[in-house]
């Protein structure tokens, strides 16, 4: 497995080459539904610009939170572009006063298929009493889901 990670204290970056066309990558990652069942989540609304798309998480232990996915923007088989609250687990705390990242899914023809990188900023505007967990789990959980789309597009990792 070809895995590069690179980050800081308000970005995690982790890229992964695919054997699988850009139009089958793009579509496992634009489609909402093919996005939750390799995600792990059961979302119920299309992804749209200006939409928040929602639905209840799968992976186990983590089945009693909802996951909201606000779509910033979309450029067809080039970028997904949504901003969320990273790590809120906690169903007792409301989250929607604290600011959001931004997560980028950007995709590029590569030799072997489809060069997919994943880029999550803003992490240093959290508060700072979870702002470490939170990087820390979601470079963790990048580095998971990487994986899961690679199986889910039935793709070799390069």
């Amino acid at each position: 497995m070809s895995q590069a990670t690179k980050t800081d204290t308000d970005r995690i970056e982790k890229r992964i080459e695919l054997r699988a066309p850009v139009a089958r990558v793009w579509k496992a990652l634009s489609n909402a539904r093919e996005f939750g069942t390799w995600f792990g989540a059961d979302l119920r609304d299309d992804f749209v610009p200006g939409v928040t798309a929602r639905g209840h998480m799968k992976i186990p232990g983590y089945e009693h939170l909802t996951i909201e996915l606000m779509i910033e923007r979309m450029e067809k088989e080039t970028l997904l572009a949504f901003r969320w609250h990273p790590f809120a687990i906690d169903p007792d705390v409301d989250y929607s006063q604290e600011p959001t990242t931004l997560v980028e899914l950007r995709l590029t023809p590569s030799p072997t298929g489809t060069l997919l990188v994943v880029t999550e900023t803003g992490f240093d505007a959290l508060p700072a009493a979870r702002r470490a967990k939170a990087f820390e789990m979601n470079s963790g959980g990048w580095a998971a889901q990487l994986e899961n789309i690679a199986r889910y597009v039935h793709a070799d990792v390069a």
